[in-house]
């Protein structure tokens, strides 16, 4: 895996790995003899990750919109697909000679949409003879929406990073600065639950415990040992919120939290949530 080290993108892993592995799942899930896909950028698709290819002439094509297929479906930001490429008249044919390469005949192409722009397109195809029925269309829909999901969290990281480095270069503003912090530190610990990668979700608690180091009181030796979840649980608490926010924030049921508090509190030797986040503070578990 690769992970982009300069600007804003810090903790981002190369969105290309999620591309690459978007693709495999298209080509898992319904069985497909061919899978491709790539990133948009500037109006047009560059196709960069592909399964099951017989030939290198689709590696790196770059589509220009409206053009073929795939640059429909950048267009018009809609899923399409044609039953016979080689004679469809639905299409433009500027890409015949390297689709027709791999033998290609059936194809369904669908955007990955993030925030109502196009950040990709994701490809399944059959050869021959073979037609791809609906339930090839639902899996590459289903994998572009998985992947558009992915893409809009680690989006959604990168924003609050460049917040937590805008507060930190406008001068002695320190408990805005670690307000921020704490809401930082909850909000990671409520997306790394939802992230189907473990590598960005392990970044993302080690980012967490980095915050955690920088707002942190440090008063006292870390003599408690939380689990992820309680950890999860009372960053939400150390915000203000009710155990009924906090399970809406982290997906859990509201006697789940209720649960995971008091596990908490009683690694902490505490007897209500105020002093647990007192105490998590002073060990430095929270900022």
């Amino acid at each position: 895996m690769h992970v982009r080290t300069g600007g804003d993108a810090l903790l981002r892993p190369d969105d290309g790995d999620a591309f690459r592995q978007a693709v495999r799942a298209v080509r898992r899930g319904a069985g497909m003899p061919v899978s491709f896909g790539g990133q948009a950028a500037e109006g047009a698709l560059r196709l960069s990750e592909l399964a099951g290819v017989r030939t290198n002439m689709l590696k790196g094509l770059q589509v220009r919109a409206a053009a073929g297929l795939g640059g429909r479906v950048l267009t018009r930001g809609r899923p399409a697909a044609v039953s016979d490429y080689a004679s469809s008249l639905t299409i433009s044919h500027d890409y015949d000679a390297p689709v027709l390469a791999e033998g290609i005949s059936s194809v369904v192409a669908a955007p990955v949409l993030v925030g109502g722009a196009v950040r990709g397109v994701l490809y399944g195809a059959a050869r021959g003879a073979a037609r791809l029925g609906d339930r090839a269309i639902d899996v590459v829909v289903g994998a572009t929406r998985q992947l558009a999901d992915e893409l809009a969290v680690r989006d959604e990281v990168d924003r609050r990073l460049r917040l937590l480095r805008a507060a930190e270069s406008t001068g002695p503003r320190e408990q805005v600065a670690l307000e921020e912090v704490r809401e930082l530190h909850a909000e990671f610990r409520a997306i790394a639950q939802g992230l189907d990668d473990p590598a960005l979700r392990d970044r993302l608690h080690h980012a967490c415990d980095r915050l955690a180091g920088l707002g942190s009181q440090g008063e006292e030796a870390r003599t408690a040992s939380l689990t992820p979840r309680e950890l999860d649980v009372l960053s939400q608490v150390a915000l203000g919120c009710t155990n009924a926010e906090a399970g809406n924030r982290l997906s859990l049921r509201t006697e789940t939290v209720k649960a995971y508090l008091r596990s908490a509190m009683h690694k902490l030797d505490v007897h209500n949530r105020h002093e647990a986040v007192v105490a998590a503070r002073r060990q430095g578990l929270l900022p």
